[in-house]
Parts: C-alpha cells; sequence; structure tokens
C-alpha cells in the first residue's frame, strides 16, 4: 500500500510540476497585445475560410486572431476586388503596403513594429 501511495504522490507531482512549466502557447491568447497592435496599426488580413496558408497565419495566431482585422474574401467580393487581392492571405498596411501569401509573425513584427 505504501509503494501506491508514493507512486500516486510522485505521479501527480509530476503532473503538476508539467503543468505549472509548461509555457502557455498562442491558443490560450499569448498574442494578444501583438494581434491588438495589428488592428492599432491598421493592418489587415484579408483571406478565404479554404485557403490553407491563410489557415496557417490564423492557427499561429492561436484564440489572439479574434482581434487580428480581417476580411473573409468570399464573403465580401466588392471589398476584395476594389482593393485588387490576387491571393490569400493579403496583409495591408495603412499606408498600403501589401505582403502576399504566408508571412509568419516574427516577418509580421518586423514589418509592422509590433512585438511578438
Amino acid at each position: 500500500m505504501n509503494k501506491i501511495f508514493f507512486w500516486l504522490i510522485l505521479t501527480s507531482a509530476v503532473v503538476a510540476s508539467v503543468v505549472a512549466l509548461y509555457p502557455r502557447d498562442a491558443a490560450q491568447g499569448q498574442l494578444d497585445e501583438f494581434a491588438k497592435c495589428l488592428a492599432t496599426k491598421e493592418i489587415t488580413m484579408y483571406g478565404a475560410e479554404w485557403c490553407s496558408h491563410c489557415q496557417n497565419e490564423k492557427r499561429a495566431f492561436g484564440a489572439s486572431f479574434q482581434y487580428v482585422p480581417y476580411v473573409e474574401c468570399p464573403k465580401n467580393i466588392d471589398a476584395c476586388l476594389k482593393l485588387g487581392i490576387n491571393g490569400y492571405p493579403t496583409w495591408i498596411f495603412a499606408d498600403g503596403t501589401r505582403l502576399e501569401g504566408e508571412q509568419g509573425l516574427e516577418k509580421l513584427a518586423r514589418l509592422s513594429g509590433c512585438s511578438l
């Protein structure tokens, strides 16, 4: 009985340590401030739900993507045509700078001035 109790306590301690030390990932909203900074700087992502590169960009933000200005082009065809969106994703900055294709968080941070 003492061995079972010992292993139960040891296992619980290991699990508790892993949970406590495991870094928060993007899915938990770790990138909220970064996403909000992009919004403040009026940087918008134009994409489509079916686009795998768009899905990768969204996944990189995790739950924080909710703060990223985003336009779903198939649902906003006129707006995307007016802006000349040719491919997905397309990021457009307030000054008109546009980035086409999957960019990644590091590049977005570098070009926007928003810190990760």
